[in-house]
């Protein structure tokens, strides 16, 4: 009977690691095929929109989620709701700040997919992990070991090969850029998405650490609620002329809402992966995800040129994931993929869909991972 259990275990250990790896390559993939220019000169689809829309069926699967916790019962949902979100403002607006955060990093992951390869991307994006540990530090007092940070180092030193790598093909090849800024532009991207992937988590986990706890679906719910604020600001602030002149879902097509769902069933991968799997195999996840992105960038989307170096700087950032994650065996994961923002209890064997934040206290630990990738 152990046998079998343990057979099974490690049969959905594995399955779980597998659909994380293809959600998460396929995310990013798509997102970057659906920001280049699309057949016939027709306009991109307006990415603030789309932020917006996987907000609101993130929001959606939440509520389902909490319909079903009450068993069907639409009463015992509003009754709920009306406990713990609507008469409880000081509780739900403390969630204000990690996902305005959030919702400027899903803003930012777009807008650096617009302008860096999918491959370069993902392997960049790996600075989450470095302002996670650096935030850690500064606003927890978190003890990071000798290890962790020559993992750190190393997966600095692999992301400037990368850079190195990009800067140099288009020298070599005497590209000259319709936009001169536009690599630098998706740079800055992953740089502020990365910074504030990594704040938001660490203010979440302290925000957990001093605050009663309500039920985690109730968590993702309140973080909901601002993220759709946020998403509808960030359409009428600055995209409403587009809107107005162009409609809502001008630009969407089979691929934006495959990217929309990819998101949307993000968190649930990650809850699954978080309650099967330890912190070594996502990291191996995380690995294999970075050289399909690598291998599909240059075989399929034709838009990047494989060289010496920047096969070795994405070697050391692998290389960098693994030592972090043997170190953080027995801690709580930092980064992952996504944007895409849910919280995970494993304590209450939830599958929440929202891409997640970290809290460990005791015997109850919260994981942030970002899902969106």
């Amino acid at each position: 009977m152990e046998k079998h259990t343990m057979l099974g275990q490690n049969t959905l250990r594995y399955f779980s690691l597998f659909i994380l790896t293809l959600q998460t390559t396929l995310t990013v993939l798509a997102m970057r095929y659906s920001r280049k220019q699309t057949e016939g000169g027709k306009d991109l689809y307006i990415a603030t929109t789309l932020v917006l829309v996987s907000e609101l069926i993130k929001f959606m699967f939440c509520l389902i989620l909490l319909l079903i916790q009450k068993s069907g019962s639409i009463e015992q949902l509003l009754k709920a709701l009306g406990s713990e979100v609507i008469f409880k403002p000081s509780e739900t607006a403390k969630l204000a700040i990690p996902s305005s955060l959030y919702t400027i990093q899903n803003n930012l992951i777009l807008l650096a997919l617009s302008s860096l390869d999918a491959a370069t991307f993902q392997v960049t994006y790996q600075l989450k992990i470095l302002t996670t540990a650096f935030f850690s530090v500064l606003l927890l007092r978190k003890d990071i070991k000798a290890f962790q940070w020559l993992a750190l180092i190393v997966l600095m030193s692999g992301v400037i090969l990368v850079q190195f790598s990009s800067d140099g093909k288009q020298k070599e090849a005497n590209i000259v850029p319709s936009n001169p800024h536009k690599h630098l532009i998706g740079m800055l991207a992953v740089v502020a998405s990365s910074l504030s992937s990594g704040f938001a988590g660490v203010y979440y986990e302290k925000l957990l650490k001093e605050s009663a706890q309500p039920s985690v679906i109730i968590r993702n719910i309140q973080l909901g609620i601002f993220s759709i604020i946020f998403g509808t600001a960030g359409v009428v602030i600055n995209d409403w002329d587009k809107v107005s002149q162009r409609g809502f879902f001008d630009g969407y097509t089979s691929v934006v809402w495959l990217v929309i769902m990819l998101q949307a069933m993000g968190g649930l991968v990650v809850a699954a992966v978080i309650k099967y799997a330890d912190n070594i195999l996502k990291g191996f996840a995380t690995s294999v995800s970075i050289i399909l992105s690598c291998l599909c960038s240059y075989v399929v989307l034709h838009d990047l040129n494989l060289d010496l170096t920047f096969v070795l700087g994405t070697g050391l950032v692998i290389l960098a994931t693994f030592m972090y994650g043997i170190q953080s065996q027995n801690t709580p994961f930092i980064g992952s993929n996504s944007s895409n923002n849910l919280i995970v209890d494993k304590d209450e064997n939830e599958d929440i869909s929202r891409a997640s934040y970290t809290k460990v206290n005791n015997d109850r630990t919260y994981q942030k991972l970002s899902s969106t990738i």
